[in-house]
């Protein structure tokens, strides 16, 4: 069991049988009536958000979130399918399961799969990706305004906002939670 008065940034709690994590957390002792807990907590399936005051008496169930690392391999047109590294086990997900990651996932890339109760509620593609541009612009020579971008999709189907010196066939690295570009690799 997980008290109010012990919610920390990252903590995982159960509320109305959904797991939820504390995003914000402040303990308040107003000068008149009893304290409280303000909480901001995201609920990890749906992914909503919710600000509530609690008791630091209040008592909830701890969530259990297990992490495995486990491999893409393919997607079949309608399903994704993710093989887990140690035991060979695939489990399929689909597009709503995996939309944030997949957009920058190649086929054999790992990723962190959470599970709450045994099921798969949220894919953790890497931080940092290297993909090839399939699809851009040309430059035009002498436009060289500073920090002017163009266009560019990647062999994963994402488009990025790049320099005007990439070409088609250049490697980039970007940054997957701001899908930013970084540099040319």
């Amino acid at each position: 069991m997980v008290s109010a008065s012990d919610f920390r940034k990252g903590v995982t709690f159960e509320k109305d049988g959904q797991p939820c994590l504390v995003v914000d957390f402040q303990h308040v002792k107003p000068g008149k009536g009893a304290a409280f807990v303000r909480t901001k907590y995201r609920n990890l399936i749906t992914g909503a958000t919710r600000e509530e005051a609690f008791n630091p008496s209040d008592k909830f169930p701890k969530a259990n979130i297990d992490t495995k690392q486990m491999q893409y391999l393919y997607n079949d047109g309608e399903l994704y399918y993710f093989m887990d590294e140690e035991t060979y086990d695939q489990i399929p997900l689909n597009y709503e399961q995996v939309e944030d990651a997949i957009k920058f996932l190649k086929e054999n890339d790992n990723v962190q799969i959470r599970f709450y109760q045994g099921r798969p509620f949220q894919v953790d593609g890497p931080n940092f990706v290297e993909l090839e541009v399939t699809e851009t612009e040309p430059g035009i020579k002498g436009d060289t305004a500073s920090n002017v971008t163009k266009s560019a999709t990647v062999e994963t189907g994402a488009t990025v906002q790049v320099p005007l010196f990439i070409n088609v066939g250049d490697k980039i690295k970007i940054d997957t939670r701001t899908e930013e570009y970084l540099s040319r690799v």
